[in-house]
C-alpha cells in the first residue's frame, strides 16, 4: 500500500520517519493480522477519512493523522505487519458529535466486533474500553525536549519583538522602552519554504513541548505561546501571505522600580481595588501589570489572570486563564468559583470586555486591567456609557497611566454629591465623579451629567484661556435649546455660570419666550441656568442692519470665509481639523446650517464626543455628505 499524499500538499511522512524529533516508532504486533491502532482518534477506514476531513479543513491533528496512517503503510510495505482497512464511514450526525465521544464509540464498537487488541494513547479512551471489557494496550506519549527555535535567532537582548513576511526581509522591534524603532536587521528576503519550515518547527515545538501550547487554531491564524514567546501565524487567505510575528518581554520589574511604589503598595492591600493600567502601545503596561502581580502574590494574596491570548509573565504560583468556550463571561463566572483575591485583566478592549471587568468588581474581586489609552484620563471615559454612571467609582477607583516604562500619573477616583465645578445654585448639586491627582490630592476632572448628558469638564485644563470647560458646555447646550425653537440666528452670550443672554430675531422671541414665559423656563429649569432673551437689536456694539435677513444669516456672517473641513470619526470622537490657533472660539456649520460653537483645541482640532446630540447631528449631516465649514466665532 502506498503512502497518501494529499494533491499539491506537502507531504506529511517527509516529517513521520523518525529523523527530526518528536515522533516516535510505534509499537505494533506483527503476529496479529488484525490490530485496531488509535493515534489522536484516526483508526481503520474511519481514521483514513477523518483524517482526510480534518486535513482538508486545515486543522492541524488531521496532518497528523495522515503522517501516523503512512508510517503503518510504510512498515506494512516493509513486511512488519499486515493492515487492512475496515469499518464505516461516520455520518455527518457522528462527525457533528465528535467531542461528545460519538468517533470514539465507533472505534471501540469496531474493536470489540473484530476481537482487536485496542491500542490507544488516549487514558480516557484507554479507561472507557477496558471498563467494557476490550483487550487494551495504552501506550503514554512521549514527551520530547524541544531546543530553541529558529527565530530565536533574531532575538538579541533589545530585541521586543520580530516580523517575518513572505517576501520580505526581517524586521524587528528594538530599543529601550520607551524608545522602539521598527527596523531591518538583516538583508536577505525570506522565501515562502523558509517561511513554512518556521511555521511547522514553531507549532511542533509548542505540540511537543510541556513549556507550549497552541492558544488560538482558526483557519488561516494561529497563536502558539512558547516559553516566553507569544508567535502570532498568518497564512493566505486570511493574509496576504505567510507572516510571523514573535513578542516576548525584554524587562522584568518590581513595584519598587516605578514612582508611588510605597503609596501603590498600600493602595493596593488595603483592600481589594479596581485598577486601570492604562498607556499607549509598547508604554510598559504589560510590564507594570506583571509588576503588581506578583507583588500582590507574594503579599498573600490569590492571583489569577484572564488573557486571550495568554502572554503576561508570571509565576507558577499564578493562574493564567482564557477565554472559555470563547466567552470571558464563562470564564469570569468560573473564576468566582475561584474565589481569587486580585484578577488581572489583559486587555479590555470591547463593551464585554468592560462588562465582565465591572462584574466583576462588584462581585468583591479585585480586578486590574489593562486598557489602551493615549491620556489617564481616557481609560477612565472608556467606561461612560458600559456602565452606569454612578456605579463607576466602585468599579474603578484607581487609574495609573504608563508612559516611556514609567509610572506618569495616578489618578483616584471617588463620587461625591455637589454643585459642579464652576456652577453655583444649590438646586443644582447632583452625584459628580471627582478625579483626583493621586500626588498633590488636588482635584483634576469632574464627570456628571448636564441636560441628560454626561460631560468630562477639566479643572486645571491649560488649554483655556477666557472661558472654562463648563462654559463651552453650557453655551452649546443653551444654542441647541434655542434653537430648536428659534427660526432664525441665535447668539448666546454667557454672563456667568448660572445666567445668560440669549439673542434671537425679532420674529422669533414670542416664540422662544412662549405664553407666559412658560417654554424659556422649562429651558431654565432643564439647564439649571436663568436665561433673558433679547433681539438682536439689543445687543451691545450691534449695528443697524446686524438683525440680518430671514433666513438668520447676519451680513457679518455672510462676509466671513468659512474653512471647509473633513471631520474623522474614531471610537470616541469626531475630530475636526481646524487651520486656527489654540483656543479660537469657532462655529460649526453643515451646509451653512449652524450646528454648534466651539473652542479649537491645542493640537487644532476640535473633538465632540460621540454619543452627545451634538456628535449625532453632526455625524448625521456627514452622513448626508453635507459640507461642514469651520468659521470663527
Amino acid at each position: 500500500m502506498k503512502p497518501f499524499s494529499p494533491r499539491g500538499a506537502k507531504r506529511p511522512y517527509e516529517r513521520c520517519t523518525g529523523h527530526k524529533r518528536g515522533h516516535r516508532r510505534p509499537r505494533v504486533r506483527p503476529r496479529r493480522r488484525r490490530e485496531v491502532r488509535r493515534g489522536d482518534d484516526f483508526d481503520t477506514r474511519s481514521s483514513r477519512r477523518g483524517a482526510e476531513a480534518q486535513a482538508n479543513d486545515g486543522v492541524e491533528s488531521g496532518w497528523d493523522g495522515l503522517s501516523e496512517l503512512q508510517r503503518l503503510a510504510e512498515f506494512a510495505d516493509e513486511g512488519e505487519i499486515t493492515l487492512e482497512y475496515v469499518g464505516e464511514r461516520p455520518d455527518a450526525v457522528e462527525r457533528g458529535h465528535a467531542t461528545e465521544g460519538e468517533i470514539d464509540a465507533l472505534i471501540r464498537d469496531l474493536a470489540d466486533d473484530m476481537g482487536a487488541t485496542f491500542v490507544t494513547s488516549d487514558i480516557v479512551q484507554s479507561e472507557v474500553a477496558e471498563a467494557k471489557g476490550l483487550d487494551v494496550e495504552y501506550i503514554a506519549p512521549r514527551v520530547e525536549d524541544v531546543g530553541e527555535l529558529t527565530i530565536e535567532e533574531y532575538f538579541d537582548d533589545l530585541t521586543m519583538s520580530v516580523h517575518l513576511k513572505t517576501g520580505v526581509v526581517p524586521m524587528a522591534k528594538r530599543g529601550e522602552i520607551g524608545e522602539m524603532h521598527y527596523e531591518e536587521i538583516r538583508d536577505e528576503v525570506l522565501s515562502e519554504a523558509r517561511m513554512k519550515e518556521y511555521v511547522d518547527e514553531i507549532e511542533n515545538s509548542a505540540k511537543e513541548s510541556p513549556e507550549g501550547f497552541i492558544e488560538l487554531s482558526e483557519p488561516g491564524m494561529t497563536i502558539v505561546q512558547f516559553r516566553d514567546y507569544r508567535i502570532s501565524l498568518a497564512r493566505p487567505p486570511f493574509s496576504d501571505g505567510i507572516e510571523i510575528t514573535a513578542v516576548r518581554p525584554i524587562v522584568q520589574t518590581d513595584l519598587d522600580d516605578y514612582e508611588y511604589d510605597d503609596e501603590l503598595r498600600n493602595r493596593l492591600l488595603e483592600q481589594q481595588r479596581g485598577v486601570l493600567i492604562s498607556g499607549s502601545p509598547g508604554a510598559g503596561k504589560s510590564t507594570f501589570a506583571q509588576a503588581v502581580a506578583r507583588f500582590l502574590s507574594g503579599s498573600d494574596y490569590s492571583v489569577k489572570t484572564m488573557e486571550k491570548p495568554r502572554d503576561l509573565q508570571v509565576g507558577p504560583e499564578i493562574t493564567q486563564y482564557t477565554e472559555l468556550n470563547d466567552q470571558m463571561s464563562l470564564t469570569a463566572d468560573s473564576l468566582l468559583m475561584v474565589r481569587p483575591d486580585y484578577t488581572i485583566y489583559d486587555e479590555v478592549r470591547k463593551t464585554d470586555d468592560f462588562e465582565v471587568f465591572a462584574d466583576m468588581r462588584l462581585a468583591g474581586v479585585g480586578m486590574i486591567g489593562v486598557v489602551h489609552a493615549t491620556r489617564a484620563i481616557d481609560a477612565l471615559q472608556r467606561l461612560v456609557g458600559r456602565v452606569e454612571l454612578g456605579m463607576i467609582p466602585q468599579v474603578v477607583d484607581t487609574v495609573v497611566y504608563i508612559e516611556a516604562g514609567e509610572v506618569h500619573t495616578v489618578y483616584d477616583v471617588t463620587t461625591e454629591v455637589k454643585v459642579p465645578h464652576g456652577l453655583m445654585e444649590e438646586d443644582l448639586a447632583r452625584p459628580v465623579i471627582v478625579i483626583n491627582d493621586f500626588e498633590t490630592g488636588e482635584p483634576a476632572y469632574e464627570i456628571y451629567t448636564f441636560n441628560r448628558q454626561v460631560v468630562t469638564v477639566p479643572l486645571n485644563d491649560e488649554e483655556e484661556e477666557e472661558s472654562t470647560g463648563v462654559d463651552r458646555i453650557a453655551r452649546q447646550e443653551i444654542e441647541r435649546e434655542i434653537r430648536s425653537i428659534a427660526q432664525g440666528h441665535v447668539d448666546v452670550d454667557l454672563k456667568s455660570p448660572n445666567t445668560a443672554v440669549v439673542y434671537v430675531e425679532d420674529q422669533d422671541i414670542s416664540t422662544v419666550i412662549g405664553k407666559g414665559g412658560g417654554r424659556i423656563q422649562d429651558v431654565e429649569n432643564r439647564l439649571g441656568i436663568d436665561i433673558d432673551v433679547r433681539t438682536h437689536d439689543e445687543k451691545p456694539n450691534s449695528s443697524p442692519n446686524e438683525s440680518g435677513d430671514a433666513g438668520g444669516t447676519t451680513p457679518a456672517a455672510s462676509d466671513r470665509s468659512g474653512q471647509i473641513v473633513k471631520p474623522e470619526i474614531t471610537s470616541r470622537h469626531i475630530v475636526i481639523p481646524v487651520d486656527g490657533e489654540a483656543g479660537e472660539t469657532v462655529e460649526v456649520e453643515a451646509d451653512g446650517e449652524y450646528l454648534f460653537t466651539a473652542t479649537v483645541g491645542r493640537g487644532g482640532e476640535v473633538q465632540v464626543s460621540r454619543g452627545s446630540a451634538i456628535a449625532e447631528e453632526l455625524e448625521l449631516a456627514i452622513d448626508r455628505k453635507q459640507q461642514i465649514t469651520v468659521t470663527p466665532s
